[in-house]
């Protein structure tokens, strides 16, 4: 029977079981941490009872009265990192020494508060210092032996400012192309663009110049990666994957960089902050909603950033990047903030709640002082807008009207430089499109109404009121593009309003042109407010992708069409190194400069290139040295000449006309 079943199982062709074990000579180089990362971080470990112990200095020193008082306080503030099972106070004289050994339930709590409290400042006279027990036997055994650090080698990338040594003061742009596979740099020259570097996969997204134009950031999934310098080469790369967005700080110290990739809670990877130059990781952030970007906001020279969370906003500081003063400032429901750009000060918003109003307040840094506030009644949303100077910052306000069935807009104008910070009015009953201040003065503009009937209106902010200057009816437009420079702007209607721009010189309100770049997307200021491009992006519309560059004046000056154009970006300017007396003299004395520079104006309008000018100049320089010297040629053979002809000087026309009459007088006679 037995027989007959293997037998019967071998003519079913039944398959043997497969050997999953591993054969006699492999080797296995897969170490545990690698397969099991996760779950070894949390496997128990041998402790001999003091890894969960901190010990905690510069605690005030009381007597019996005010220690309970002193051990509530010191519970609330390190319980937040865990369960305290031990406490110790060591004492003399019935007074405590100073500082006092805390123990947690695990290692872990006890690394967080170390990472946390060190630092914390309890009150003005005292300030914790927070360590692990275990490292004291660490420091103790420190090596008496200086070590000499090894030298790194330093690494010259070149003149990272050479692109503002250029003699005619071109601007560069950076163009990406083809849907994003090529991107190109090319100098903005009067003859048109001309290139001067194009790589194939440059980025896979988008790239971004950093504030003062030092940097060229491209986007790659492990991360970002900065190019400068002449030939554009790799001088630093961030480890980030599927890294998304980006922001520099204002002085081009640090970069942050977003990632939407699932991070933990004890290493936060969601946001990072880094340092540009070493490429040293400073911080890293917990994110869960980067729709609101940037999620930090930097101060006018990147001394401070900060953050808004619920019902809080967080300031940090650097180099630390520690938070300010160990804690947040508790702000109920803050719904938007942001900085001056000239000084430490924060301007937030609140809405109303209860019987409270709402509210705009400054918040001076890192004082905390509310240096101004300004209660709102019927508030339904805020936008804030600050003066590139700081010295004016504009509040839009969209109220409801008492019945709550319509809205009106009202600006409140806060006088940064005046003492109180007085605010003024301006009411506006339609619906506000656009608002924009004008950059180093004191006017701004103000789209508002509904298409057809946009009116555009001009306001200038005087000393004890803002006086309306001029209101411009019937404007196809819902953009707002002031000059970098100032006094000019242009009103453009983007997307649905097909490419309408207007432009404008506010010293007197003249419509200097009016033109049309048909479904314009984009519309950017190149750095000096000289020229300004608009585009036709791939990325917003799929035909007729290209771009043009006119002068301020709304002339057309080159038209460039490229296949599926996708972004234009002009390469920034840092702030000018020139005081603003030796600016405002330049400017008083700018008729003696204008001889050489109409020259150059018109050698650079010339249709001949400057290759076939120089070539002329040089064949005029070669005939009047030949001519010179035929001269010198014809001089030396003139005694021969007048003894061919008896003496007679026919160098000169008019020399011996007399003998020359008698002579043709005597040929008529015999004739």
């Amino acid at each position: 029977m037995e027989e007959y079943q293997e037998d019967n199982g071998s003519d079913r062709g039944e398959e043997e079981e497969p050997d999953f074990n591993d054969p006699s000579d492999y080797v296995d180089d897969i170490s545990d941490e690698e397969l099991l990362g996760d779950l070894l971080k949390k496997k128990p470990k041998e402790a001999d009872g003091i890894d969960s112990v901190i010990v905690v200095d510069n605690v005030p020193q009381v007597g019996k009265e005010r220690l309970e008082k002193l051990q509530n306080v010191i519970r609330k503030i390190f319980s937040k990192h865990g369960k305290i099972i031990t406490e110790h106070y060591p004492k003399e004289d019935e007074k405590t020494k100073g500082y006092i050994f805390l123990e947690y339930t695990s290692p872990a709590n006890a690394a967080e508060a170390v990472k946390n409290l060190n630092g914390y400042k309890l009150d003005k006279l005292h300030t914790f210092a927070v360590n692990l027990f275990t490292d004291f036997d660490k420091y103790a055994n420190v090596s008496d032996d200086w070590e000499v650090p090894t030298k790194q080698p330093y690494k010259d990338h070149g003149n990272l400012k050479w692109w503002l040594m250029d003699q005619d003061c071109n601007d560069q742009f950076s163009v990406i192309y083809e849907g994003g596979e090529k991107t190109g740099i090319s100098w903005n020259s009067s003859s048109g663009p001309v290139s001067i570097e194009e790589r194939a996969r440059w980025t896979e997204t988008y790239v971004r110049w950093s504030p003062k134009g030092t940097y060229l950031a491209t986007f790659h999934q492990r991360g970002i990666a900065l190019w400068a310098g002449e030939k554009f080469k790799q001088v630093m790369r961030f480890n980030h994957p599927g890294v998304q967005l980006i922001d520099f700080s204002p002085c081009e110290s640090y970069i942050v960089t977003f990632s939407p990739m699932v991070d933990t809670k004890d290493d936060p990877q969601a946001i990072i902050i880094w340092n540009v130059r070493t490429g040293a990781k400073k911080r890293g952030f917990h994110c869960e909603n980067a729709a609101h970007w940037p999620i930090f906001k930097w101060s006018h020279d990147g001394k401070y950033f900060a953050r808004m969370g619920p019902d809080s906003l967080s300031i940090y500081e650097t180099p630390s990047f520690g938070l300010l003063e160990k804690k947040s400032i508790k702000i109920e429901e803050i719904k938007d903030f942001t900085w001056s750009p000239s000084d430490y000060i924060v301007a937030y918003w609140t809405p109303e709640r209860n019987d409270i109003p709402a509210r705009v307040t400054l918040l001076d840094v890192p004082t905390r002082k509310e240096v101004r506030v300004k209660n709102l009644f019927n508030v339904g949303e805020c936008k804030m807008h600050w003066q590139n100077k700081g010295e004016f910052l504009c509040v839009k306000v969209d109220r409801f009207t008492k019945s709550k069935k319509a809205m009106f807009c009202n600006f409140e104008i806060f006088r940064m430089r005046e003492k109180q910070i007085p605010v003024e009015q301006v009411e506006i009953k339609e619906a506000i499109l656009a608002f924009a201040w004008e950059p180093s003065g004191s006017k701004f503009a103000v789209l508002h109404g509904e298409n057809p009937r946009i009116s555009a209106s001009f306001y200038h902010v005087t000393k004890g009121k803002v006086e309306q200057l001029k209101v411009m009816d019937k404007k196809m437009a819902n953009h707002i593009f002031w000059s970098p420079t100032g006094q000019f702007v242009i009103l453009a209607g983007l997307k649905n309003m097909s490419g309408a721009m207007e432009f404008i010189d506010t010293a007197d309100f003249t419509v200097m042109n009016t033109q049309e770049h048909f479904m314009a997307t984009d519309i950017e200021w190149d750095p000096t407010g000289r020229y300004i491009i608009s585009g036709v992006s791939w990325w917003g519309h799929k035909v007729d992708n290209a771009y043009w560059i006119w002068n301020f004046q709304g002339k057309i000056l080159h038209k460039q069409t490229i296949e599926r154009f996708c972004q234009l970006l002009w390469r920034p300017r840092p702030p000018s190194l020139l005081s603003p007396k030796q600016i405002k003299d330049i400017k008083k004395n700018v008729k003696n400069y204008s001889k050489q520079f109409e020259l150059k104006d018109r050698m650079s309008q010339s249709k001949a290139s400057k290759e076939l000018v120089d070539k002329r100049r040089q064949l005029m320089e070669s005939f009047r040295d030949y001519l010179e010297e035929c001269k010198n040629a014809y001089d030396s053979t003139k005694e021969q000449r007048l003894e061919l002809r008896g003496g007679i000087d026919t160098d000169y026309f008019d020399s011996h006309r007399e003998d020359w009459e008698i002579g043709r007088a005597s040929c008529r006679e015999r004739v």
